[in-house]
């Protein structure tokens, strides 16, 4: 089959390079998943399991990319909840190859039904900002109807996703990130909107829950905006500043068949915008992630037609 391998990770994208790999075999409980489409996230080419399996043996040359749509192909031994020839769309692990190849196997738990009238490119966009704003925001931000949330980098693939789900569920909304940007974090529903680069968040004053992208400064002057008894949630890494008088937490995203059911269905009720900036296709995918100007969402690959 055809495949994205990278063995090299201080060349990140660029090292990445289109390859003839061997076919998985899906294992008990898995899924061998025919990709139709395809999401990366170039941070991933700095974890751990991106280039060692879950003993932490060396597996490179990897295959990238955790964000699936396509269609069962075969079932491993005992797998249960899906056929041969469903349309489903999630996560693959993150110790295995993925989802950059015409090919992926996959643990059934980690996909959902993808119903008919969602294209694959759009739930290919889903699993990792979708569930990572679902959890932010409902599992470990603790979300009430009517809170102030302030959501950095708004105008993003994760950031967009949060204040969308934020404002269908009440919230009062305060976007951050460049100036180009605030147009587009409004139009996801931001009510403000904060230029990073030339504003201080200072002026904001207190918000029951901060939703951190960014880290590193960002997140240490997000600490002192949590009022008492709110939240700050992020997953750039451990707080370096806790909030006074609220909770931090940091998490990474697992997968979960319910939640993926709830943000497509909010996608096919038109309650929930993806956020795709561009669509290339597997030839075309090392291009794509290297482009010579800013892309403003998420890349998605299109394995097949």
């Amino acid at each position: 089959m055809k495949a994205i391998a990278v063995t090299d990770q201080a060349a990140g994208t660029a090292g990445m390079m289109l390859e003839e790999r061997p076919q998985p075999e899906p294992a008990g409980n898995d899924v061998l998943v025919e990709v139709h489409a395809s999401g990366f996230t170039p941070g991933e080419l700095t974890w751990p399991g991106t280039w060692t399996d879950r003993l932490g043996r060396d597996r490179r040359p990897s295959i990238p990319g955790h964000e699936v749509a396509g269609v069962v192909s075969a079932l491993g031994y005992g797998t249960r909840g899906l056929s041969v020839g469903q349309r489903v769309f999630g996560l693959a692990e993150w110790t295995r190859d993925g989802t950059l190849a015409e090919y992926v196997a996959v643990e059934a738990r980690n996909l959902a039904p993808l119903p008919g009238d969602v294209d694959f490119t759009v739930g290919a966009s889903l699993p990792i900002s979708g569930l990572t704003a679902w959890q932010g925001l409902f599992v470990h931000g603790r979300f009430e109807a009517g809170q102030s949330v302030l959501v950095h980098g708004a105008a993003g693939g994760v950031g967009s996703m949060v204040t969308q789900l934020a404002r269908e569920s009440g919230a009062y909304v305060i976007g951050t990130g460049r100036a180009a940007d605030r147009q587009t974090a409004l139009d996801f529903g931001a009510k403000e909107f904060v230029d990073l680069d030339n504003e201080a968040l200072e002026d904001i004053g207190g918000v029951d829950l901060v939703f951190d992208v960014i880290g590193g400064d960002i997140g240490k002057q997000s600490a002192g905006l949590v009022r008492a008894g709110g939240m700050l949630v992020t997953i750039a890494g451990p707080p370096e500043v806790q909030p006074t008088e609220g909770l931090a937490v940091d998490f990474v995203v697992e997968a979960d068949r319910t939640q993926l059911g709830e943000v497509v269905q909010r996608v096919r009720d038109g309650r929930l915008q993806t956020n795709i900036a561009q669509v290339a296709d597997l030839d075309e995918a090392v291009a794509a992630f290297n482009p010579t100007e800013r892309v403003k969402g998420k890349t998605i690959i299109r394995v097949r037609p």
